[in-house]
């Protein structure tokens, strides 16, 4: 009875939910051209603000548990579906599916809390404070070149690499998750404004006649 009662406010919550970028959803799709550059939102990812000391006993506990704690600025530590960023020596953002939240029966971040202990850290859900646009193909770094201040060239940024930035004058956590995607994290209330920057920044591109 208690799993049915779950489920049925799982259903409930994900039919009521609305994406910081819902609106632009077909914009993205017309602005889109396949195999030249694609813009989407990955919407309702879990996401959780880490703070601990990765050498400590939490760390470990953490690390045990994500698959390990960055150790660098710009890596990224993956488990399955699951990946911690590095944000700053003892700050962290993990990423993970929208159904490991514990709002939709998964254990996320309520696990992370009861592994961090008492005193020895800080897990901080913020499922809601941002959102994810993926930017992919071949023309896909043409358009971040035109507002990102970092050199994203592949033999400076390679895939697996994420950094914080600005892109069209946004705050955002930019993520190479392959050699022509890329993930862009801003807070949700720029998400509109900087998904529009996107869309405007992709338009020479949008025609199948790639030089």
């Amino acid at each position: 009875m208690a799993d049915t009662a779950a489920l049925e406010n799982s259903k409930k919550i994900q039919t009521l939910r609305k994406s910081p970028a819902a609106l632009l959803a077909a914009a993205f799709e017309a602005g889109s051209v396949a195999g030249v550059v694609e813009l989407r939102e990955v919407p309702f990812l879990t996401m959780a603000g880490l703070r601990v000391n990765p050498a400590g006993d939490a760390g470990e506990r953490l690390g045990a548990l994500t698959g390990g704690l960055p150790s660098v600025s710009g890596e990224v530590r993956s488990s399955g579906d699951t990946a911690v960023l590095w944000l700053g020596p003892e700050e962290f953002l993990l990423v993970a599916p929208a159904e490991s939240h514990d709002s939709l029966g998964g254990d996320l971040p309520r696990s992370l809390v009861g592994a961090l202990g008492d005193g020895e850290g800080q897990v901080v859900d913020l499922s809601a404070n941002r959102t994810t646009l993926e930017l992919s193909g071949p023309r896909a770094r043409a358009v971040l070149e035109k507002g990102c201040a970092l050199d994203l060239h592949p033999r400076v940024l390679r895939a697996g690499t994420a950094l914080s930035t600005e892109i069209g004058g946004i705050p955002a956590i930019l993520w190479k998750t392959a050699d022509q995607t890329y993930r862009i994290f801003p807070r949700a209330s720029f998400a509109e404004f900087l998904g529009r920057w996107l869309l405007d920044a992709m338009r020479e591109f949008a025609t199948t006649e790639v030089p």
